[in-house]
């Protein structure tokens, strides 16, 4: 624990146990075992929301990505050429398809 080895604890323990008293030194170890609960839960409760998020980043990134996709056309075909689209042209210029005489 923070790279504190038993013989430290100790020297902390007797060094707490001078300081405060053996009376108080449960209430102090008690309040102190508290505090750490409770920042362990606030630290935990920080870590889930910024996990959520991420999350709601990356779906939205996905959602993104479909839209695009659906309305630009598929993604695979980014890389390759549009077909040509053939020129919609006037009355004069458009070939007759309807004509069934052939001309001599």
């Amino acid at each position: 624990m923070f790279g504190i080895g038993m013989p430290e604890l100790l020297v902390i323990a007797v060094v707490a146990l001078l300081v405060v008293g053996p009376k108080k030194l449960p209430d102090i170890a008690k309040a102190l075992g508290k505090g750490l609960f409770e920042f362990r839960k606030a630290t935990d409760s920080a870590t889930e929301t910024i996990k959520e998020t991420l999350k709601t980043d990356e779906l939205k990134k996905d959602m993104d990505g479909l839209k695009d996709s659906l309305l630009h056309g598929e993604e695979e075909e980014k890389g390759a050429p549009a077909p040509p689209v053939a020129p919609v042209g006037s009355g004069s210029d458009a070939p007759k398809t309807a004509d069934p005489k052939p001309q001599s």
